[in-house]
């Protein structure tokens, strides 16, 4: 269904404003605003305003391609492209548009989405970042911890990319919570490829995929960390899941603090080089986070939670109590509980076919 012209339109002005590349994202925003949020008096800007806008903004750059650039964008065909291949356009003055990205200094005028809003409640947002190479361990960790907002209303926010960020989407989808991406090319693209499943089932009803990118933009590394600001600044915390002293979790975890939001580290394993950046942010006054009533209290929601607690006995809970510390194979826990092999493999297939632990690796984890 093709969306609804409005402000004489203004539309075709909010497409053409994602094409603007090379263009700093501050010097947009802090124009539009000149223009009183107007974005076709934006577009149409000529020399002479760019002046007088120099003369009252002192401190914003103005980038000398500007003009020339914008004279070369068409509004009418980024806006019929866009439309003609079913992507909807979410505007500043969107009412789905997240209010606390307005707050950031360098908001996107306008983004891309596919999928719905439906559902979706922007007071309850949640950035969860991390490693691309995530552990077994950060992975069964986070997806304990979203296993315990199951049926909330809060939406997890994330990146689309490798490890973390694809736990943490189809973690949400799992439990029935929304969940939001925010992908670093224009929705041209489904990168990385092996996650077109997630991409699916986000646009079928758990969610939105949104990009800042014209639809033909492909996924370029400059991208990602522009990404992250967005990530980060439509949501009330974030929540590092797993990250190296170097890495885009990091650049994540520095936005949330530059954009005044609070900051929740996961904790891993000390032996891990991608949980040194965790320690770090934790050494620096990060919250931990084992569970999800440590987001709750640090966010300062109150949501209804699911309290079921798994009863085991015997054998079983002697199995569960031990892999749930640490994921062990099948001789390894022969030997730490002394239980014979034929006993134990009894109880470990009746473990899996209940859905309590799930085998990795030939190692045996908690299954969320």
């Amino acid at each position: 269904m093709q969306q609804k012209i409005f402000k004489g339109d203004n539309l075709k002005y909010y497409a053409a404003s994602t094409a603007l590349s090379g263009v700093s994202l501050y010097f947009k925003s802090r124009l539009f605003e000149f223009f009183d949020n107007d974005i076709q008096a934006f577009w149409e800007c000529k020399k002479l305003e760019l002046e007088e806008f120099a003369h009252c903004n002192p401190d914003v750059s103005i980038p000398k391609t500007f003009l020339s650039k914008k004279e070369k964008i068409n509004p009418d065909f980024e806006y019929e492209n866009a439309i003609e291949k079913g992507y909807k356009i979410l505007t500043y003055d969107d009412e789905n548009y997240p209010e606390l990205l307005k707050q950031i200094p360098d908001y996107p005028l306008a983004m891309y989405y596919k999928g719905s809003f439906e559902g979706i409640n922007l007071s309850r947002t949640l950035a969860i970042v991390g490693s691309r190479k995530a552990s077994e361990n950060a992975k069964e960790s986070l997806a304990k911890i979203i296993s315990q907002m199951q049926n909330t209303d809060v939406t997890i926010v994330s990146g689309l990319a490798y490890g973390i960020d694809a736990t943490a989407h189809a973690c949400a989808i799992k439990n029935n919570l929304k969940t939001i991406g925010v992908i670093g090319s224009g929705l041209d693209f489904e990168y990385p490829s092996s996650n077109k499943n997630l991409y699916k089932q986000i646009e079928e009803g758990s969610g939105v995929v949104l990009s800042e990118f014209s639809p033909s933009v492909p996924p370029m590394a400059q991208n990602f960390p522009q990404r992250n600001r967005i990530v980060t600044g439509m949501s009330f915390g974030t929540l590092v899941a797993e990250a190296a002293l170097k890495s885009g979790a990091m650049i994540s975890a520095n936005l949330t603090l530059e954009q005044a939001r609070e900051l929740m580290c996961m904790p891993g394993l000390i032996s891990n080089p991608n949980c040194e950046g965790i320690y770090h942010l934790i050494k620096n006054g990060a919250s931990i986070v084992t569970c999800a009533n440590d987001i709750y209290e640090c966010l300062s929601w109150t949501l209804e939670q699911n309290d079921k607690k798994i009863k085991l006995e015997g054998v079983e809970k002697n199995v569960f109590d031990t892999i749930q510390i640490e994921p062990l194979s099948f001789d390894s826990l022969c030997s730490k509980l002394n239980i014979p092999s034929a006993e134990l493999m009894v109880c470990l297939t009746g473990m899996e076919l209940k859905g309590l632990i799930k085998q990795i690796n030939a190692k045996y984890y908690i299954a969320n």
